[in-house]
């Protein structure tokens, strides 16, 4: 008669097989996704996103950018695998079947909206610690138009917490998207990616204004990184501060390079 420790012992290599065959199907199905989601948007889009290659292949890193319609998820996910990335979506969106696959495909982050939720919030913490990218845009939901709306300062506390550093990266082109699709025109999709910094607090307390300043100051760089008539309500670069951010010794901010153009 086998003993309880034999039955576990026979019992494991079959667990561990069937974890491995998941894992290797999960890899495959996330594969025909990203290719044909990639080669969707290239047909539709004319893709300028070379500079989607500064983006360091390790390390906890969250990418911060603008949201102006659907396209920028399918074009950043697909272009930047195999590294993972994630980010947060509202969780209605796993109320619609088809979304509800893709995000779980790409390990999306359900976030109830209009609360603090922080499970949203520890799970994104995890994701970093295990080297994941993770896009946000502060404006919180698509403009549509193109132009920067006004940045929450969630992610203040996100990058605070984790320590990751922060890179900026805008799209536009994509706001002409449905204009163009009903004329069978594809649209030119640009990306831009800028030089990464974190965020010091130089010792202060996390205060409100403190965080909306900060938050001022990563939608500058976003809109340092656009052309002007993108650059929407921080259009006024000269009187743009850096006094939180802080750039590794070599590294130029975003804004000197945009006054200097």
């Amino acid at each position: 008669m086998n003993t309880g420790g034999e039955i576990t012992a026979q019992k494991l290599p079959t667990c561990q097989a069937t974890k491995s065959l998941r894992k290797t199907g999960k890899n495959i199905l996330t594969w025909l996704v990203n290719t044909t989601l990639r080669i969707l948007t290239g047909i539709l889009c004319r893709m300028d996103a070379d500079e989607l290659k500064r983006i360091p292949s390790q390390g906890p890193l969250i990418l911060v950018g603008n949201h102006i319609n659907f396209l920028e998820v399918p074009v950043l996910v697909t272009r930047v695998w195999p590294r993972p990335v994630t980010g947060f979506s509202k969780l209605e969106t796993w109320h619609n079947p088809a979304k509800a696959f893709l995000f779980n495909i790409w390990g999306g982050i359900p976030l109830r909206r209009g609360e603090l939720d922080m499970a949203a919030f520890e799970a994104a913490c995890q994701k970093l610690k295990e080297n994941y990218l993770f896009a946000i845009a502060p404006e919180g939901t698509r403009s549509g138009h193109g132009r920067l709306q006004k940045g929450h300062p969630g992610i203040v506390l996100l990058a605070v917490r984790s320590g990751a550093p922060l890179m900026p990266m805008v799209f536009y082109g994509n706001e002409h998207f449905w204009q163009n699709i009903k004329r069978l025109k594809r649209t030119d999709f640009h990306v831009r990616v800028g030089n990464p910094f974190t965020i010091d607090t130089h010792g202060r307390a996390m205060s409100r204004e403190i965080r909306e300043q900060i938050i001022r100051e990563i939608m500058w760089q976003l809109a340092a990184l656009l052309p002007p008539e993108n650059r929407g309500i921080y259009a006024d670069l000269e009187n743009a501060t850096e006094e939180y951010l802080r750039f590794e010794p070599g590294v130029e901010s975003n804004l000197k390079q945009a006054k200097e153009i």
